[in-house]
């Protein structure tokens, strides 16, 4: 369920399961790769799902949607750690922000790779 096709000249650095919240509030859960110059996140298609944020591709593949974002449309991202929740919420040069959250899980790996 984690594959995604490479762009030129782009490496994969990882894979997480996670859960993902758009700015529309609407919770998924699924995988987030992370490439060298973008975010692919994968789950189940919703049809009443339509994303806010014009930097969010959104492609219906099979029974799976995936949501891509380039990393050079993130201008802030900020990490929230509780006992029971570990968040990385992201801010995209249109103000939208995306929140992923691990539960428990460490996400210190997973900031990295964004940020690198």
């Amino acid at each position: 369920m984690n594959n995604i096709t490479l762009l030129p000249g782009e490496t994969l650095m990882d894979t997480w399961t996670l859960f993902y919240t758009p700015p529309e509030g609407k919770k998924f859960n699924g995988n987030l790769t992370v490439t060298s110059q973008r975010l692919v996140y994968r789950t189940v298609y919703d049809a009443a799902y339509n994303p806010a944020s014009n930097h969010v591709t959104f492609n219906k593949e099979d029974k799976d949607i995936i949501y891509s974002i380039s990393k050079a449309d993130i201008i802030n991202v900020d990490v929230q750690k509780s006992f029971l929740a570990k968040k990385v919420i992201l801010t995209l040069v249109d103000g939208t922000k995306h929140e992923f959250n691990r539960g428990a899980m460490s996400v210190d790996k997973l900031v990295d790779a964004i940020k690198g």
